[in-house]
C-alpha cells in the first residue's frame, strides 16, 4: 500500500482555534486498507459540545461581525472557502482515501462537488427574499426570512468531506452559525476543513467542529437547547433517536436516512447499457451510499445473459490500493461490513486480499 498524506490536524475546532478536548481523551482513527491506527484524535464530549454551541451562539448575536455582515460579503467568504478547497483538493482527497478507504480518484470527485456546492450557495446568499402580501385598507404586509440560529450538522462516514460542506454551505449562506460533528470513523478531512474556514476569514465561532462519538457528542448536540436546527445524515435508527431528542425543545430537524434502491431491467432493454448502469449504480462508493442500487430485478428471459454481463463487469473492476491511480474501488470503510458480505450467495465468488486490511474483491449475488 502507498503511504498516505501527513495528518496536520487532530484537535477540536472552536472559535477559529484548534484545541484539546476538555477531558483530554482521544480516540483512534483506522486506515481501512491496512487496519492500522492512523493517529489519535481529540474526543469531543458533552462539555466540548457546550463550548462549541456557546461559541456559535455568541457569533450569532445581533451586534457581531457575522450578523452585521452584508449577505453579499457572506457569499464572497463562501467563494473564498471554495477556492481554498479547490487549491487543496489533492491533499483533501488523499486524506479521505487514507481515512475512508475510497480511491483518490473518487475522493477528488467528491471534493470538486464540495467546491461546486459552496459556489452555488455563495450565489444564493443575497437572494433570500421575503414576500409582499396584498391586504385591505391602508396597511402593508410582508414576510422577512431570517437565519434560524445555531445549526448542528452530524456527518456520516461514507462522504465525510462532501457532506460536511453540504451541511455548512446553506447554513452559512442563510446567516446561521454551525457546529459540525464528523463521524468517528472518518474525522480527518472534516477537522482539516476548520483550517480552511479560518484561512478564508470567517469570524470566530461561525464554524465549529467537534469530532467524537454519536452517543456522546452527537446526543449532546441533538438535545442542546441552543441548537435550533439539526441536520443529520445516517441510519434510520439513529435518525429516530435524533427526532426524539429534538422534540424535547422543538428543533427543526433535517434527516437524510438510509434507503433501499431497486433496479428493474426488462427483456426489451439494451442489455449492455443496462448492465453497465446496474454495475455502476450498485458499486458506487463501494456500495456505501444511501442511493446505491441494493437489489437488481431482471425479467426471466434475460436473466442468464444479464448475470453473465454483470459478472464480466465485476471481474474487470479494479479493487486495490486506494492511492494507486488505476484503482476504482478501495477497501470497505468498516471491517465488520465484510462479514455480512460473505454470508450472501455468490455468482462471482469474493475473497479477501492477503495482508490488505479491509480490501475485498467484487462479488455478484
Amino acid at each position: 500500500m502507498a503511504a498516505g498524506p501527513e495528518v496536520r490536524f487532530t484537535q477540536l475546532f472552536i472559535n477559529n482555534e484548534f484545541v484539546n478536548s476538555v477531558s483530554g481523551k482521544t480516540f483512534p482513527t483506522i486506515n481501512p486498507a491496512t487496519e492500522e491506527v492512523i493517529c489519535h484524535v481529540q474526543e469531543g464530549d458533552v462539555e466540548d459540545v457546550k463550548k462549541a454551541v456557546a461559541a456559535a451562539k455568541a457569533a450569532f448575536r445581533r451586534d457581531t461581525p457575522w450578523r452585521t455582515m452584508d449577505a453579499s460579503k457572506r457569499g464572497l467568504l463562501l467563494c473564498k472557502l471554495a477556492s481554498l478547497i479547490a487549491r487543496d483538493a489533492e491533499y483533501i482527497s488523499k486524506l479521505e482515501a487514507l481515512d475512508n478507504g475510497k480511491a483518490v480518484s473518487s475522493a477528488l470527485g467528491d471534493t470538486q462537488f464540495a467546491v461546486d456546492v459552496l459556489r452555488y450557495f455563495a450565489g444564493y446568499a443575497d437572494k433570500i427574499h421575503g414576500k409582499n402580501l396584498p391586504v385591505d385598507g391602508n396597511m402593508i404586509s410582508f414576510t422577512r426570512r431570517e437565519p434560524a440560529g445555531v445549526v448542528a450538522g452530524i456527518v456520516p462516514w461514507n462522504y465525510p468531506f462532501f457532506l460536511a460542506v453540504l451541511k455548512l454551505a446553506p447554513a452559512l449562506a442563510a446567516g446561521c452559525t454551525i457546529v459540525l460533528k464528523p463521524a468517528e470513523q472518518t474525522p480527518l478531512s472534516g477537522i482539516f476543513l476548520g483550517s480552511l474556514v479560518r484561512e478564508a476569514g470567517l469570524p470566530p465561532g461561525v464554524v465549529n467542529i467537534i469530532p467524537g462519538y454519536g452517543e456522546t457528542a452527537g446526543a449532546a448536540l441533538s438535545q442542546h437547547p441552543d441548537v435550533r436546527v439539526i441536520s443529520f445524515t445516517g441510519s434510520t435508527e439513529v435518525g429516530q433517536l435524533i427526532m426524539k431528542a429534538a422534540a424535547t425543545n422543538i428543533k427543526h430537524v433535517k434527516l437524510e436516512l438510509g434507503g433501499k434502491s431497486p433496479l428493474i431491467i426488462f427483456a426489451d432493454a439494451d442489455l449492455d447499457k443496462a448492465a453497465l448502469v446496474a454495475h455502476e449504480a450498485t458499486m458506487v462508493n463501494h456500495g456505501q451510499c444511501c442511493v446505491a442500487g441494493t437489489r437488481i430485478f431482471v425479467e426471466a428471459p434475460i436473466y442468464e445473459k444479464m448475470v453473465h454481463k454483470l459478472k464480466e463487469l465485476a471481474e474487470a473492476r479494479k479493487v486495490g490500493d486506494p492511492f494507486a491511480p488505476d484503482t476504482v474501488q478501495g477497501p470497505q470503510n468498516c471491517v465488520d461490513e465484510n462479514r455480512s458480505v460473505f454470508r450472501a450467495k455468490c455468482v462471482l465468488r469474493t475473497q479477501e486480499y492477503q495482508n490488505c486490511g479491509s480490501l475485498i474483491r467484487i462479488a455478484l449475488f
